[in-house]
């Protein structure tokens, strides 16, 4: 058993330092571990390739049958836990960047207070800059943000793509919807930047499309978007959920861009060691199933990956 975790461990990390500290034993103890493996498959299964490990074809084509079987052993003896939601009083965590707090966030503790009314929903501040490293941290049970390719101890389960969408005051600036290049090109704007620098890529984008935004405003978290909307006559380029959210609460307009601008791929991200854990699996759930209902009530040619606790989400893991 334990020859067999190592072997699914090394498989993982391709790197004995890195594997050894996962197991909690010396990098020796791991190479014996190994030269049982090889002599008893009677095979070399890694070999150094540079500072990596290379697993043969043997390793590979052993590796998913160790994987499923170690899977199957750990719920086995997985201690019972039936999760009652009405009767739990424990706090959910979730990590969230302000614009998709202020998109999903309301109906998430909406929906929570319906089905677990004793517990409590924690929102922590999280940015695709330090949302992997709180988790790691155990500052929430999972982060939803732009997440490169997860570690092999994480999940990463895609939700939706992010577009971006135009929102202004028809008060303030007369314009009309779709906004025209033309008229894209002569208004003022209103960015957002957490830094004052990080809309850069954006306009990198636009610059490349022959259109240089006129930048009058520059804050901190979407939720000031509004209020400056409603002060000065300009435009300012944000998440289609947050547009949704800023027309309804300010009496605003959205608009499609004039072009067509790069989507951002949101996802979840949860620790390997919570997936049978059955409060935070069943807030994940809860979590999709708002998205879901969310993204289709703002609008409807949103697309998300889960549809409702019947459908079926793809884990994409790296192994």
């Amino acid at each position: 058993m334990n020859l067999l975790y190592a072997f699914s461990i090394l498989m993982e990390e391709l790197n004995v330092s890195r594997a050894a500290e996962r197991l909690y034993i010396g990098q020796p103890g791991l190479s014996t571990a190994l030269k049982r493996l090889r002599g008893a498959l009677d095979d070399q299964l890694f070999v150094r390739v540079g500072r990596k490990l290379q697993p043969t074809p043997r390793a590979q084509a052993i590796a998913p049958e160790i994987a499923r079987a170690l899977a199957a052993i750990e719920r086995s003896i997985q201690p019972l836990n039936a999760f009652d939601p009405k009767s739990w009083a424990g706090e959910f965590r979730v990590g969230l960047c302000d614009n998709l707090e202020m998109a999903f966030f309301g109906a998430l503790t909406a929906s929570l207070r319906e089905k677990a009314p004793h517990a409590r929903v924690v929102a922590v501040a999280a940015t695709k800059r330090d949302s992997v490293t709180l988790l790691d941290e155990g500052a929430y049970d999972f982060s939803v943000a732009v997440h490169n390719d997860p570690a092999s101890w994480h999940v990463r389960v895609p939700l939706f793509d992010q577009h971006l969408m135009c929102v202004y005051d028809s008060r303030k600036v007369q314009l009309s919807s779709p906004i025209s290049t033309e008229d894209y090109l002569n208004a003022q704007h209103v960015t957002v930047s957490s830094q004052g620098s990080d809309t850069q890529e954006l306009d990198n984008f636009l610059q490349k499309a022959g259109i240089r935004r006129e930048v009058a405003a520059s804050v901190s978290r979407y939720a000031a978007v509004g209020p400056v909307l409603q002060a000065i006559g300009a435009i300012a380029t944000v998440p289609e959920t947050v547009a949704f959210c800023m027309a309804r609460i300010y009496g605003l307009k959205t608009s499609p861009t004039p072009i067509q601008l790069p989507s951002e791929p949101i996802s979840m991200l949860y620790r390997k060691v919570d997936d049978v854990s059955g409060s935070s699996a069943w807030f994940r759930q809860q979590f999709m199933e708002v998205t879901a209902y969310t993204l289709s009530g703002l609008d409807p040619d949103a697309k998300c990956v889960h549809r409702g606790s019947g459908s079926h989400v793809r884990k994409d893991e790296r192994i």
